[in-house]
C-alpha cells in the first residue's frame, strides 16, 4: 500500500465509502472492516493509527448501542456501526501512508484541483494530529495550575474555557506563523514545481480495475 500513487489511495477512499453504502450485511461489512485492516497492518501504518482505530471502535459501539436502544434492530444498529468504522478506517489509511506534499501534487497535477483549494485541505489534514497533541498539552499544564474537569455539566463547560482559550490562541499564532512563511516563498505565484513523484505504475492499474470489478459486482449484486 506504501508504493500505491496518491491517487490510487484517493480513489481507493472513495470507492470503499461506496462498497460501505452499497453493503447492508454485518457479514460484507466486517469483511470490508478487517480488509482494511489488514491494510493498514501490511503498509506498517498499525503504530501510528491505532489509538485513532481505537477510538473509532468505541465511538461506533456507543452509536450502535444507542440506535439500539432508540427501537432500531440489532442487525440495523451493528450495520449503522460497521459501516462507520469502514469510511472511517480508510481515511486513516490514506494519511498513515501518503505524505501530505504528496497528496497535493496529486490533487493539483492529477485531479485538477486548483492548487489554493488543494494547499487549504491538506494543511487542514496536517494540523489535525498537532491540534490533538496541543490539546493535550495545554489540559497537562493547565492540571499543573489546579485545573479540574469534575462538577456538574454546567461546571464542566464552563472550566473548559481554560482550555480552549489557550488553545485558540496557539491556533491563531500557528496560522500567522504559516502566512507569513507562504507570502516569504511566494504562496499564490502563476507558476509553481512539485518534487513529488505521483506517476502512476502497473500497480495503480491493476488496483483500479480492481475497485472497479468490485464496485460493478456489488451493483449487480444489490
Amino acid at each position: 500500500m506504501n508504493k500505491a500513487a496518491p491517487l490510487t489511495k484517493l480513489i481507493l477512499t472513495l470507492a470503499v465509502s461506496v462498497w460501505s453504502l452499497l453493503l447492508h450485511t454485518v457479514s460484507g461489512l466486517t469483511i470490508l472492516v478487517f480488509g482494511q485492516l489488514a491494510l493498514i497492518v501490511m503498509a506498517k501504518a498499525f503504530g501510528k493509527t491505532y489509538k485513532a482505530l481505537a477510538a473509532l471502535t468505541v465511538f461506533a459501539a456507543v452509536l450502535a448501542g444507542l440506535q439500539y436502544l432508540l427501537g432500531s434492530g440489532l442487525e440495523l444498529s451493528l450495520v449503522t456501526g460497521l459501516r462507520m468504522i469502514s469510511m472511517t478506517e480508510v481515511f486513516l489509511l490514506l494519511l498513515a501512508t501518503t505524505r501530505m506534499q504528496d497528496l497535493t501534487a496529486a490533487l493539483v497535477s492529477q485531479c485538477r484541483v486548483p492548487y489554493e483549494y488543494a494547499f487549504m485541505f491538506t494543511a487542514a489534514l496536517r494540523f489535525v494530529p498537532d491540534f490533538i497533541a496541543e490539546s493535550r498539552s495545554v489540559q497537562e499544564a493547565q492540571a499543573c495550575r489546579g485545573y479540574s474537569a469534575k462538577g456538574s455539566i454546567f461546571r464542566r463547560m464552563t472550566s473548559y474555557l481554560a482550555i480552549v482559550e489557550p488553545l485558540v490562541l496557539r491556533a491563531v499564532s500557528r496560522s500567522e506563523t504559516m502566512a507569513m512563511s507562504l507570502a516569504l516563498r511566494g504562496f499564490g505565484g502563476a507558476s509553481r514545481s512539485f518534487t513529488a513523484n505521483v506517476a502512476l505504475g502497473s500497480r495503480d492499474y491493476a488496483m483500479f480495475a480492481a475497485m472497479a470489478a468490485v464496485t460493478a459486482g456489488l451493483v449487480i449484486v444489490r
